[in-house]
């Protein structure tokens, strides 16, 4: 029988305010993939910015096992950075940016989970690379580093040696998926089953975000008619129905809108009439057809085309997992 490979360094960075399930979800998938393999394929390490506890986002420390910039000897297979709630607004420490910088172009793979893609950002491993953050953050991103395209919907994505996660639990995501770049599909698929998490999880983070919302802005007569429109989704809302409403030729009107809500009305519309299909299939039990006929879609088929653009699943597939679930009264006797 052969001699088993070295096991791969695996290093997560945490640091202070870290999300703990960011740090913990990816260890235990490849501690998992370390029992279904049979042997030790990944060496564990968690690395702080300085000696002592980490104090994550819940409360709770985490002890690190190495501190960046001192005690990393051995060379880093992977290196990921652990996201924080308030990585977006707090400045990196420097000299861990630095260090990201130094050690990222001596791993084999290096990434991200969450928002840790600031800080990765930060040290300027993400220029011209395609990468993925949380929803809640991904604009933040993009504008703060308009070198880096963010793609808001993807879990996860790996760029040539760069890989990243989006919010929280697709750290296991991706975690499972370079598990089945190293160990093989069946390895991997053991590890799912056993952690009883989707080999490939359906959808993006589309269907999970609420900032995607029709949220009226502008003036305050756009405002005020952008509200009417998201009450009343079933009722014909053309350029021409909304510039009259508002007093307005449809061209001035359309012109107006674009520019002080910052997308046409008929996007608009079709967000409000989206975000109205959501909540009836959230909490109704219509059929898809009404669904369509009270959200003022023309028939099914134009609700999910739409519902697919905006959401990134269909209504059938967003109702089995997002439907509120009511209870059965008990029979009586």
């Amino acid at each position: 029988m052969g001699a088993k490979p070295k096991p791969r360094t695996v290093v997560i960075v945490a640091l202070p305010g870290v999300q703990l399930l960011d740090v913990a979800g990816p260890l235990d998938v490849f501690a998992e993939a370390n029992v279904q393999a049979g042997y030790p394929a990944y060496a564990l390490f968690v690395a702080g910015a300085e000696p002592g506890p980490i104090r994550s986002s819940s409360g709770i420390r985490l002890m690190p096992d190495r501190i960046v910039d001192r005690d990393f000897q051995e060379p880093i297979d992977t290196l990921l950075v652990a996201g924080c709630p308030n990585a977006a607004e707090v400045p990196a420490d420097g000299s861990v940016i630095d260090w990201l910088r130094r050690r990222a172009s001596r791993t084999r793979r290096f990434g991200s989970v969450c928002s840790g893609a600031f800080f990765l950002a930060a040290a300027g491993l993400l220029d011209g690379r395609r990468v993925t953050t949380h929803w809640a953050v991904a604009d933040m991103l993009a504008s703060k580093f308009p070198s880096v395209t963010v793609d808001k919907d993807a879990i996860y994505i790996t760029d040539g040696k760069l890989c990243t996660a989006a919010g929280v639990t697709a750290g296991l995501d991706l975690a499972l998926a370079l598990v089945e770049e190293d160990l093989g599909r069946d390895t991997a698929m053991k590890v799912a089953s056993q952690l009883v998490m989707f080999f490939k999880r359906p959808g993006g983070q589309m269907q999970f975000t609420r900032k995607g919302e029709a949220v009226p802005a502008g003036r305050a007569a756009l405002q005020e008619l952008q509200r009417w429109v998201a009450a009343n989704p079933s009722l014909d809302h053309s350029v021409a129905s909304l510039a009259t409403r508002m007093e307005l030729s449809p061209r001035h009107f359309a012109r107006l809108f674009r520019a002080e809500v910052g997308v046409t009305p008929a996007t608009w519309v079709e967000e409000a009439r989206v975000n109205a299909a959501r909540r009836l299939l959230e909490f109704g039990n219509e059929a898809p057809k009404q669904v369509a006929l009270h959200c003022g879609f023309a028939d099914a088929d134009t609700l999910r085309r739409a519902f697919n653009r905006h959401v990134g699943v269909t209504p059938a597939e967003y109702r089995k997992r997002f439907a509120r679930i009511t209870e059965v009264p008990a029979r009586q006797h």
